[in-house]
């Protein structure tokens, strides 16, 4: 679906919320690099992503013609700060109520409301499409974002020790959350 562009302002920094271009799909995989560099909590080592420009064109243009998925970027001051998304967890009636969310940031971008700010616009979107839940999974040493999504209303819904394991031998649990609108 196209998320239309919003304009807000946060902390005295003009904030762009709009959905995402063809044309910035090369802007997009190097995004994904950068920030899978910056922070554990994401699913991917920066050496991982081998997205090609039609693949992330591809990505892009199925969010955007899609119905029950949106890819909503964000840019403060006119730089490009983001990322936040959903994707219906459909393919049964069973499963259709049901939204999958995520969310990234460059490490700069943080700590000023950016998140909670796209969060909430999504969790809007996802109500007004009626879906009945958001469900995301946080990395458990990820503090910030499961103190951000508490307030929002997730709740804790279980964990899976040891999920990810770290090329320098360590590990970090999984903690699914799923708040019900």
């Amino acid at each position: 679906m196209i998320f239309e562009e919003e304009m807000h302002m946060l902390d005295g920094k003009k904030i762009i919320l709009r959905s995402a271009r063809l044309d910035e799909a090369e802007m997009l995989i190097d995004y994904l690099k950068n920030v899978a560099g910056e922070t554990r909590f994401l699913m991917s080592e920066p050496d991982e992503i081998n997205y090609t420009k039609k693949d992330e064109e591809q990505f892009i243009d199925e969010h955007n013609q899609s119905k029950d998925a949106l890819l909503m970027l964000a840019f403060v001051d006119g730089e490009y700060a983001g990322t936040c998304s959903f994707e219906s967890k459909s393919g049964s009636r069973r499963k259709k109520h049901r939204a999958g969310i995520g969310i990234a940031l460059f490490q700069k971008y943080t700590g000023f409301g950016l998140g909670k700010l796209m969060l909430k616009r999504l969790l809007t979107e996802l109500k007004n499409l009626g879906f009945e839940q958001a469900e995301l999974t946080v990395v458990s040493n990820n503090e910030k974002a499961y103190h951000l999504y508490k307030s929002l209303g997730f709740k804790e819904c279980g964990i899976i020790s040891n999920a990810n394991k770290y090329d320098d031998g360590t590990y970090a649990d999984d903690i699914f959350m799923v708040l019900k609108f």
